[in-house]
């Protein structure tokens, strides 16, 4: 049997090669131009939009005097395997942000005012001042998003969390990108994260909003 050869008709060019690897080139250009510098600055000019240079002064938080007691007795019998409730006010609610573990960052008592409880949507509503930063990161220099937040409960394995439901910034709109990267993250993480308050929280089986305060459940 004769034996097959395959003879190619076409001609070699080593220009080929060169399309080739500058066609790669170009795409991988493009991704870097769009990652690090597209998207970067058309958030910022984005925040820029939304953002004051000056934070919000938010109102004083007032201790609650049994709130450490109460909050005691609570982990106490989660501890035991107990099952106990306990009944947070919107007071009892912006004095738990002065507990907050200390994350090395701006402190939620400087970011967030609990201002009210919508039991019917199951939300807490926050006046805010976050800082968020610039493109030019090393300048050090911070703008403020200033404004109302709604918080919506979500069970995780970590116990409750807190994540922005929406957002209002007076005469302006948040951008939908914005919210949604917003949406991604909880604020429950210094909590989860505390090795005293950690282990509380994940014995945590239900947390309700109600109109007079959140009703938190331990134990079946």
């Amino acid at each position: 049997m004769a034996k097959i050869e395959i003879t190619p008709k076409g001609e070699f060019h080593s220009g080929y090669g060169c399309v080739i690897m500058a066609a790669a080139a170009g795409v991988f250009l493009f991704i870097a131009w769009w990652m690090f510098y597209h998207v970067p600055v058309t958030m910022d000019r984005e925040m820029a939009a939304i953002a004051q240079e000056t934070p919000a002064k938010l109102p004083d938080i007032a201790p609650v005097p049994d709130l450490q007691a109460r909050l005691t007795a609570f982990a106490t019998a989660v501890s035991a395997g107990q099952k106990t409730t306990l009944k947070l006010s919107v007071a009892d609610l912006n004095a738990l942000l002065l507990l907050a573990p200390d994350t090395g960052g701006p402190g939620y008592k400087d970011m967030l005012r609990i201002k009210s409880l919508d039991a019917a949507k199951g939300l807490i509503t926050t006046d805010a001042s976050l800082p968020m930063n610039t493109a030019k990161f090393w300048e050090g220099k911070k703008r403020y998003l200033v404004g109302e937040i709604d918080l919506a409960l979500e069970k995780t394995a970590l116990g409750p969390d807190t994540k922005v439901s929406a957002v209002r910034v007076p005469g302006k709109k948040l951008p939908d990108e914005m919210l949604k990267g917003m949406q991604m993250y909880g604020y429950c993480g210094p909590f989860h994260n505390d090795a005293t308050l950690g282990p509380v929280f994940k014995a945590i089986t239900e947390v309700k909003v109600e109109a007079d305060g959140l009703l938190v459940t331990s134990g079946q």
